[in-house]
């Protein structure tokens, strides 16, 4: 018998298994390869869906978070005492919560995490980024916390109390006091609560302030007169300067609440929402003709929302989205109750008699909920999630 075809029909040798094996090896190596490819064309697709629409990735970060969006409407995620002055905040997955008689800090298990009694007269409440600031208008009581605890306590001088107080989306702090000697007080903190600014104000009232941007720039309303008639005017500092820049006036209304974003600043008035730039120069104001402001909300990423109605009594009224370059994104007509309504990230959530309705910034609906009639407010949180408050729990709708 031939020795070579004897080799060759030898199915022990090592030689002929390798050149068996390698074929196969091959097509396995090309079936994961092809898997790969298809997985990073999808997630090519999807990553360009997210990024045009600003939402995917939102939705892949409530799915991680919370889950699937059948738990919308489910058991309590937090719990409260009945307080109808209750004020609410979101730090991370936790819930501030702000009455006349305490402070506390709740986690989604239903636990509160911190808390302390208080005697509040005008309780306030305001979040930034990771940090809440609450404070008594009027009074000497300031806790700033953070998600898991108290990070600063200010007890103010009776004779200089607190005027009004804010934290910007990167956690820095302003404080507005009366001042003996002077018409108002700012203090500024940075994110590790460390003092950074003061200045005091001898010729104008000083109503609010925020910072602007990193701490760069600090924006104070003042309140003045001219010709007999009280008028808001925006004063703008450096935080390194202790002389201001600049300042422009708000005419023909006295302002309300401000809030800044980069390097935009916007503030709402009894007459019209003005937006302006770090340099002082307005860039557009929105008047509301005749129309009578009812709520607002500032929270937006890149846009604020104005509720607007036509009487001064009714449900008839307007919804208006307005970008922080002045842009109009947006106007909704209603014609029914609004109860409440809250922006943050790129939704708004309004509070309807019978439902939730979640909105784009162009005020285009995203997803809506019925069948929550134990609602009494909303608080929309950055990632598109949706808190329910009701009179002692909120409930979570996921879009």
């Amino acid at each position: 018998m031939d020795e070579g075809k004897r080799t060759k029909r030898n199915i022990w040798n090592d030689d002929d298994e390798d050149e068996l094996e390698q074929p196969k090896k091959r097509r396995a190596l090309l079936g994961v390869l092809g898997f790969f490819l298809i997985l990073v064309v999808v997630l090519g697709v999807v990553l360009l869906a997210a990024y045009r629409d600003g939402t995917g990735f939102d939705v892949l970060r409530r799915y991680l978070h919370y889950g699937s969006a059948e738990e919308s409407g489910g058991e309590p995620v937090y719990d409260y005492d009945a307080d109808p002055g209750n004020q609410f905040a979101v730090l991370e997955k936790h819930l501030v919560v702000l009455s006349d008689t305490g402070l506390k800090i709740l986690s989604p298990d239903e636990k509160t995490i911190w808390s302390t009694a208080l005697n509040l007269k005008a309780p306030a409440l305001d979040a930034g980024s990771t940090m809440a600031v609450a404070y008594d208008v009027g009074g000497t009581v300031l806790y700033v916390v953070n998600a898991y605890g108290e990070e600063m306590r200010i007890e103010a001088d009776p004779e200089e109390p607190i005027i009004a107080a804010s934290l910007n989306e990167h956690d820095w702090l302003s404080i507005t006091t009366e001042k003996r000697n002077y018409k108002g007080c700012v203090q500024v903190y940075d994110p590790e609560m460390e003092l950074a600014f003061v200045f005091n104000s001898s010729s104008r009232f000083v109503m609010d302030a925020c910072v602007v941007g990193e701490g760069e720039k600090l924006a104070a309303v003042t309140l003045g007169q001219e010709d007999s008639t009280f008028v808001s005017n925006v004063v703008l500092y450096d935080l390194h300067e202790t002389e201001p820049y600049a300042n422009y006036s708000i005419e023909n209304g006295l302002v309300l609440a401000m809030d800044a974003e980069e390097d935009r600043i916007v503030t709402v008035s009894d007459t019209c929402l003005t937006c302006a730039n770090a340099s002082g120069k307005i860039v557009s104001t929105h008047s509301y003709g005749r129309e009578h402001l009812r709520e607002y909300h500032l929270a937006g990423d890149g846009f604020a929302v104005l509720l607007l109605s036509r009487y001064q009594s009714g449900s008839l009224g307007r919804l208006l989205s307005v970008g922080t370059d002045g842009t109009q994104l947006g106007s909704l007509d209603v014609k029914e109750e609004i109860l409440d309504i809250s922006a943050a990230g790129r939704y708004l959530a309004v509070l309807y008699a019978d439902r939730v309705v979640v909105y784009n910034p162009d005020l285009q609906v995203y997803a809506s909920l019925t069948g929550i009639d134990q609602a009494r407010g909303v608080l929309m949180r950055p990632d598109g999630s949706v808190l329910l408050l009701g009179a002692e729990s909120a409930h979570l709708f996921l879009p």
